[in-house]
């Protein structure tokens, strides 16, 4: 996606140490991980609202209530989900 350059009014003390904890190169690179992070986290936020609104019926709500035995196997979940650049 093309970047485009923009002026935003940042806090230095909070932006450097950004920086630092993510290990970034630059100022920008620190608010784009913090844009992308934003994105992500609004965009749960908005899914599991929607979730809560429609609560399970039927067949959905008998799932929950089933025993599920094969769920505890040796999967590595966060190695097959690891996003880039995390």
């Amino acid at each position: 996606m093309p970047k485009e350059k923009v002026t935003i009014t940042l806090d230095r003390a909070k932006a450097e140490s950004a920086r630092s904890l993510l290990g970034a190169g630059s100022k920008s690179e620190v608010g784009d991980i913090a844009l992308d992070r934003l994105i992500r986290t609004e965009r749960l936020r908005h899914d599991v609202a929607a979730y809560r609104r429609v609560p399970p019926r039927g067949a959905e709500a008998q799932l929950a209530l089933m025993d599920s035995p094969d769920l505890d196997d040796a999967t590595d979940w966060e190695m097959l989900y690891a996003e880039e650049g995390d």
